[in-house]
């Protein structure tokens, strides 16, 4: 329950920037700081920050401690098609579940700025009760695709709290409610 002396708590965040220079400090991150105020500006607080380079095994250990940390887990970099761009390939190998349209979402809205979105190969996905959704690495194209997939995020995480309920059209007496999961942090890949 919320009132005016407890305002309803903040949803938890955590930020993986992937790339090479950045985690030997050759570049400035851009993309991680850029998201992270996105996500302070939509109610999420970033409680998890990391570089990482662009190496699959340090990516997904990257995703399991991030989960186990926060609920939402945003990737920046990685999402192309370069040989060292393997951020969609870990993503998948430690979701339990992928999100098709969310990826797709983002996609089409990146392809309002340029062409060359098609080319993202983004994913989203759940591990366990937290959502990871990847971006890509440049600022503009990570806040954009972050900004597109924002609205189903808070409902993503209330179905994986088990908060199922649907009322009909027009009327809030009947709801169908599926089982609440209790219990269900970490239980995702690895």
């Amino acid at each position: 329950m919320t009132d005016k002396h407890h305002p309803p708590r903040r949803r938890t965040a955590a930020v993986i920037t992937v790339s090479d220079a950045c985690s030997q400090g050759l570049r400035q991150d851009l993309s991680g700081p850029a998201v992270t105020r996105t996500l302070d500006a939509c109610d999420f607080e970033t409680v998890y920050r990391l570089t990482v380079p662009d190496e699959r095994k340090a990516i997904e250990d990257a995703l399991r401690r991030a989960a186990r940390t926060a609920r939402l887990v945003v990737t920046t970099g990685g999402t192309g098609i370069a040989e060292r761009d393997v951020t969609p390939e870990a993503t998948r190998a430690v979701c339990d579940r992928l999100l098709e349209g969310v990826a797709e979402v983002m996609r089409a809205e990146g392809r309002r700025e340029t062409p060359m979105a098609s080319l993202s190969r983004a994913l989203c996905g759940t591990l366990g009760d937290a959502v990871i959704l990847n971006v890509p690495g440049s600022p503009a194209g990570a806040v954009s695709s972050l900004r597109a997939a924002l609205p189903v995020l808070p409902h993503a995480l209330d179905l994986l709290d088990g908060k199922t309920e649907h009322a009909a059209p027009g009327d809030q007496s009947h709801r169908t409610t599926g089982p609440a999961k209790k219990g269900h942090r970490n239980k995702g890949k690895g």
